[in-house]
């Protein structure tokens, strides 16, 4: 259950440990995995630490602290030091003092996330976003509390645009443990040099209880509801699926293509569905609230989820929406990208075929399209798989316990947040 407002205030002793859930903003509206982690905890309370707040209708919680940004001053000292950390690396603030405001050897730090953290005393912080591990890490480092970062997936990218090799390195050494949303980030992160006794599995829960679950069937009139829920970015693999369209709707021309989610290649998109002639065969609801996701999954025949490695290298975790469409019931034809292949066994719950290979994702829409039977089995195996791997209370269960064994790491090692 989410915590009572009056269980967590500044400096408040509780028989539950405190963690600061620290985020630059809370939240935007595709993040409902994120609050289902900082509302349901039950060994711990939270408060969450934020630059800016959204939605907060969709995503209500209290206590929320609003970090105070502070007027960045203009640094002075070496040209060629400033001249490189700003405009070539672009690390500013710079990882190591290269001239002095006010008094000789003050660091500036942009935010006063040192002081709130000094003000509530938590046990732990979880830094949610490997990129925004970076931008706090001097703050964290100085207010000397215990903390853990989670990647997700495009922050395992955006750290090393933003803070360069040396600052993951600093992130991967100051942090207590490092968590990923599923073992193909774990390997990752891994392989980037995270030191592996500090990985940790954190898959984000799924109300799989609270989902109706129905065994799915051909429809008798042909007119298939092929679903894909996420955010609209390259790597959906959304043009990889316009291209396969065709060759279905070839065999079933009343199929079509349910679209539901907004981003940025929402427009050219639109406009790719216009000049490939499919526009009668895809329908775009743009972002939908978990209501109106609902009835999407219930009327739904088959789920679409075929991500994609983007040339910056941005890679998938286990995609929400795919989880819950399982426990749903709707058998899934994806790919073997990222952690997809953790959630849907190929043959056995879903297919899985290669990434942008549009000829062989036609090609398994349309076998499970054309065996009733197969469809059938698929749809009673994915529930069945989802229910045993991503359960709500397994997923909290297993945070909680990355919290508590962050809290034991650092009173082994004497830091002075421990003992709060």
């Amino acid at each position: 259950m989410p915590i009572d407002p009056y269980d967590a205030s500044p400096g408040q002793e509780s028989e539950r440990p405190l963690v600061v859930s620290l985020c630059g903003t809370y939240l935007k509206r595709e993040m409902q995995s994120l609050y289902r982690q900082i509302a349901n905890l039950e060994r711990f309370r939270t408060v969450v630490f934020t630059e800016q707040t959204a939605n907060l209708e969709q995503f209500p919680h209290d206590p929320i602290v609003t970090l105070e940004k502070r007027t960045r001053p203009r640094y002075r000292g070496n040209f060629l030091l400033r001249l490189w950390f700003k405009h070539i690396v672009k690390q500013w603030p710079p990882p190591v003092k290269i001239g002095h405001v006010g008094r000789d050897g003050e660091y500036y730090h942009s935010y006063d996330l040192v002081e709130r953290l000094r003000e509530w005393r938590p046990a732990v912080v979880h830094v949610y976003y490997g990129h925004k591990a970076a931008k706090y890490l001097p703050m964290l480092e100085d207010a000397g509390i215990p903390w853990i970062v989670s990647f997700h997936g495009v922050d395992v990218i955006k750290i090393v645009e933003e803070a360069g090799e040396a600052g993951l390195k600093r992130v991967f050494a100051s942090a207590g443990l490092v968590l990923a949303r599923s073992q193909s980030l774990l390997d990752r992160l891994k392989s980037m040099g995270c030191p592996e006794e500090k990985l940790r599995l954190n898959r984000t829960p799924v109300p799989i209880d609270s989902i109706p679950f129905a065994v799915r069937s051909a429809p008798a009139d042909g007119r298939w509801r092929l679903l894909q829920a996420c955010r609209l970015i390259p790597k959906k693999g959304l043009y990889t699926a316009l291209r396969a369209l065709p060759k279905v709707v070839e065999q079933w021309p009343a199929a079509k293509w349910i679209l539901a989610g907004s981003g940025p290649e929402e427009e050219p998109f639109r406009k790719a569905v216009l000049a490939a002639g499919m526009q009668e065969h895809v329908e775009m609801l743009g972002w939908v609230d978990q209501e109106r996701l609902a009835a999407e999954l219930a009327k739904a025949h088959l789920f679409l989820h075929p991500s994609e490695l983007t040339a910056n290298q941005d890679q998938e975790g286990v995609p929400n929406s795919m989880v819950e469409a399982m426990a749903a019931g709707l058998p899934v034809v994806a790919t073997t990208h990222g952690g997809i292949p953790e959630a849907v066994t190929n043959g056995a719950d879903g297919l899985l075929v290669g990434e942008k290979d549009s000829d062989a994702l036609a090609r398994a829409l349309l076998r499970i399209m054309g065996d009733p039977a197969l469809m059938e089995t698929f749809s009673s195996k994915a529930h069945e798989s989802v229910q045993s791997k991503f359960g709500f209370s397994a997923c909290l269960g297993a945070l909680e316990d990355a919290y508590q064994e962050a809290i034991d790491r650092s009173s082994d090692r004497g830091l002075p947040g421990a003992a709060s």
